[in-house]
């Protein structure tokens, strides 16, 4: 078992109604100045935003808000959200929203604290953050994990580039979870958020790491238990307890535990990240979906024996000890029919990629040939092209 730093500080509240008391939570941080951020017009046609403003006006606190998040959250947003709350002397920020506006209002935290650093300046790496204003979020998507996770990814619209950065400056204090703001989300977006949320654990774990035998029993868990879930959820969009557990799931599935112990990168979320960067209409579980199986079919051979307990534990498969690939191709055969039983696509064809856009999106994956992806396969250039290539191909 690696060495692992596990940092959980987001308070969480969670079951129904639990919205209702945000203005109260916000309260015991004595802001000046709130910012209320959010995606369309759902959240006010939905009367969650007028239950939000009634609970900061109860309170006495003072507001102003910015909508407009997109799928993939916008830097030309984050820049306008910054200069919105510099202007005002905000210095609370209330996320209400899924993964996107949360990630927005981290990146407009960041960025009004540290306001003689360029904010895409953390999302290329070049600084970390080294302080941030107080923030939360009111949950209404379970899938992006970001409530509870230290990361945020930010597209770039003029250069087509999706980055992520992690630092704990990104932890929410407090998120609140009433899994009853799920109740109208699509089914295609709610088939989006199975993927997501079951990728975040999938993918750590098949990072490098040994001996690791309850983190790998707590991810089998939550993805056993979010395919059941989202499936419930599909079947019966008002299904409170499916939804309560979509929504625990998500936050599990990415504050870190289902890794401990193991050298975590998300391999196929760096890939997926040049698609709806490139493509920003792509939702990112759909990308997800589109992408995986060709992975796992790229990289399992590095690792026969963790394959073959993924196989055996998650997809119940009986192990074939004479022909042990046949087991994880059949495995890894169930996983892509599941997505498309759902609804999700199992190739970038089914996106609307170009063949002609493969080679740029390995190039940027690689930053320009100069990086290459940790796991029990190293991908560098040529792997990461051939990986988009079984994608399309498949």
């Amino acid at each position: 078992m690696e060495n692992f730093v596990y940092e959980t500080p987001t308070k969480v509240y969670f079951g129904k109604g639990e919205e209702q008391n945000v203005g109260k939570i916000i309260a015991g941080f004595t802001p000046k100045k709130v910012l209320v951020h959010f995606g369309g017009q759902s959240a006010r046609k939905s009367g969650l935003l007028d239950r939000v403003e009634k609970a900061l006006e109860a309170e006495g606190i003072a507001y102003v808000e910015l909508g407009g998040v997109t799928a993939n959250p916008e830097l030309k947003l984050v820049r306008e959200g910054i200069a919105l709350c510099q202007r005002e002397g905000v210095d609370f920020v209330l996320a209400v929203g899924g993964g996107s506006v949360l990630d927005s209002s981290k990146d407009i935290a960041n960025g009004v604290a540290n306001p003689d650093i360029d904010v895409w300046d953390f999302s290329l790496g070049k600084c970390v953050p080294q302080k941030t204003l107080h923030k939360g979020a009111i949950l209404t998507l379970a899938a992006a994990g970001s409530e509870m996770s230290n990361s945020c990814v930010i597209t770039n619209t003029e250069t087509n580039e999706k980055r992520g950065y992690g630092c704990s400056c990104n932890r929410m204090d407090f998120a609140v979870e009433n899994p009853e703001l799920t109740y109208t989300v699509s089914p295609y977006q709610t088939a989006c958020g199975i993927v997501d949320i079951a990728m975040h654990t999938i993918e750590r774990y098949f990072c490098p790491g040994e001996d690791t035998y309850l983190t790998d029993a707590i991810a089998e868990a939550v993805i056993k238990n979010v395919m059941k879930a989202g499936k419930d959820c599909l079947a019966d969009p008002e299904n409170y307890e499916a939804r309560a557990n979509m929504m625990w799931a998500s936050s599990l599935a990415h504050n870190g535990l289902t890794g401990c112990g193991r050298k975590t990168q998300l391999v196929v979320h760096q890939l997926e990240h040049e698609v709806s960067g490139m493509y920003t209409q792509v939702a990112h579980g759909a990308g997800l979906a589109a992408l995986w199986c060709s992975w796992a079919r790229y990289v399992y051979k590095a690792n026969i024996n963790r394959w073959l307990q993924y196989a055996q534990n998650v997809w119940n498969v009986d192990v074939d000890f004479e022909h042990p690939e046949k087991t994880i191709e059949t495995a890894i055969n169930m996983q892509e029919a599941f997505y498309a039983s759902i609804g999700m696509p199992t190739n970038l064809k089914m996106l609307g990629v170009k063949e002609t856009d493969l080679e740029m999106l390995a190039f940027k994956c690689s930053r320009g040939k100069t990086r290459t992806l940790i796991g029990y396969k190293e991908l560098a250039y040529d792997d990461i092209l051939e990986v988009f290539r079984m994608a399309y191909d498949v």
